[in-house]
């Protein structure tokens, strides 16, 4: 995922009302910018910190700019989360996930078939059994390489757990993809001490099938791409 022109640096001054920041520009000036977050981007949202902010062209847009990436000590963080489809989605075109290529086709934004809502994707083939993809996006890390997720209680993140396990016991592939948006993060675990309830579901959710796995991205000024496949903790190991 290319950005045309490259990010722009600047400094946080607050981020506020969830999808809103105010930021610097290097150059003198404050602008208000989306932040397309709705997290707690747990130290990726201090005062003061260096960001990147993208510029839209589009000329209804409200807010011009988009926050999209911060840095975190000597790490990078893509904060805005609607990018981690959209970098899955590239990789599963390229046949870039071993785990997942092969298919004939991928669908974005599929229904779940016995309920409300959607799947990020779901792949298909006349060869095999569907296969539905969840993404969430990693940013939470605990320091020595440590991923996890999420960084606050996410009901939404709950009922896509319940939905993977019933298309697994339908007979189709139920898999939950971690985008890590975190140079700094090496393993994926669940972050049980902030949302304990998706830690059990999620485990109970392995073992009934459902495959979990984490690739991490390489963040760049001018690019953004899902690069590596990253361990998950033993009790996500499908």
């Amino acid at each position: 995922m290319k950005f045309e022109p490259p990010l722009t640096e600047a400094r946080l001054i607050k981020r506020y009302q969830r999808f809103l920041a105010d930021v610097r520009l290097d150059g003198g000036g404050t602008v208000t910018v989306h932040c397309p977050n709705t997290g707690a981007m747990t130290g990726c949202s201090d005062p003061g910190s260096v960001v990147w902010i993208s510029e839209s062209r589009n000329p209804k847009r409200k807010y011009r700019h988009t926050l999209e990436m911060v840095a975190s000590g000597q790490f990078r963080v893509g904060v805005n989360t609607t990018r981690a489809n959209r970098l899955v989605a590239e990789a599963l075109t390229e046949g870039r996930i071993p785990a997942l290529a092969g298919y004939s086709g991928v669908k974005a934004e599929a229904a779940i078939p016995e309920g409300q809502g959607r799947f990020d994707f779901r792949l298909f083939d006349a060869s095999r059994p569907d296969c539905y993809v969840e993404v969430k996006s990693m940013t939470l890390c605990r320091g020595g390489g440590e991923g996890a997720f999420p960084d606050a209680v996410s009901e939404r993140a709950l009922k896509h757990v319940g939905a993977l396990v019933r298309r697994k016991r339908a007979g189709d592939r139920a898999v939950l993809l971690f985008c890590v948006q975190h140079t700094g993060i090496e393993v994926a675990k669940t972050a049980d001490d902030v949302h304990p309830e998706y830690g059990k579901r999620l485990r109970y959710a392995v073992e009934a099938g459902v495959e979990v796995y984490a690739w991490a991205c390489s963040i760049e000024l001018d690019e953004f791409r899902l690069e590596r496949e990253i361990p998950v903790d033993d009790a996500l190991q499908c």
